[in-house]
């Protein structure tokens, strides 16, 4: 399996590719220069697993929560690369690529969070499933008190989210948490091994068909009125 996948949800910009089970991958935290790395980044990758654009099976992508900007840049980019190849695209829970990295440490139950500024974060709760992991529940954008896990854990907590508001979601969770990373970041080394899962089990999608997934839908409502109003405003 060949596999190309982006993540640019979070002010980290990632890129991996999968070539029969090895996986290589470029990461760094680069706010605002996602756009000018991704497409370099993916050559030079697959440059280095010996392989190219045209053989490739799929492409995945972050499909979010995470930075409004960052999730539709990774989604038009991801979609644009896989109708110009005429390949299924493969979207993937930017909560769930980030809870892989807390699963490393040998911990069977994770809690990922991001922060989603505004005083919120996105959360999603997930388990060991073989390879990779499976989703206890909806992912939720809320404010940090509002996070509750299905049941008392402990929890093996990822992600910006546990740092964010002043560590208010660590207070809140309290004796539910086991170890906690507040510092990592989706990466794309993970994102592409959930996708072969997601295509092993038939998981691809005609690229016009895959959605982001904002979670906070106001903010998308609040952008698409404000480029009502510019037209308006002529």
């Amino acid at each position: 399996m060949r596999l190309l996948a982006i993540e640019t949800s979070t002010e980290a910009c990632s890129v991996a590719v999968m070539v029969d089970g090895e996986v290589c991958e470029r990461f760094a935290i680069a706010p605002r220069r996602h756009a000018e790395l991704v497409l370099p980044w993916a050559e030079a990758l697959l440059a280095e697993a010996g392989t190219h654009r045209s053989a490739l099976d799929a492409v995945a992508v972050g499909r979010g929560p995470g930075a409004f900007t960052g999730v539709r840049l990774g989604i038009s980019i991801a979609q644009g690369i896989a109708l110009a190849l005429g390949r299924p695209l493969l979207p993937v829970s930017t909560l769930a690529v980030l809870a892989m990295d807390g699963l490393r440490d040998g911990g069977d139950r994770v809690l990922a969070a991001i922060d989603a500024r505004m005083g919120e974060v996105y959360a999603g709760a997930f388990a060991r499933d073989g390879a990779g992991l499976r989703a206890l529940g909806p992912e939720r954008v809320s404010a940090p008190d509002a996070v509750e896990p299905p049941d008392a854990g402990p929890w093996t907590g990822v992600g910006t989210g546990f740092a964010a508001a002043d560590a208010a979601l660590v207070r809140h969770l309290g004796d539910h948490l086991g170890p906690v990373d507040a510092a990592a970041l989706p990466r794309a080394g993970q994102l592409v091994r959930l996708a072969a899962l997601s295509m092993a089990a038939g998981g691809a999608l005609a690229p016009e068909l895959v959605e982001p997934a904002y979670l906070r839908n106001q903010v998308a409502l609040t952008l698409v009125e404000q480029a009502a109003a510019r037209a308006a405003r002529g």
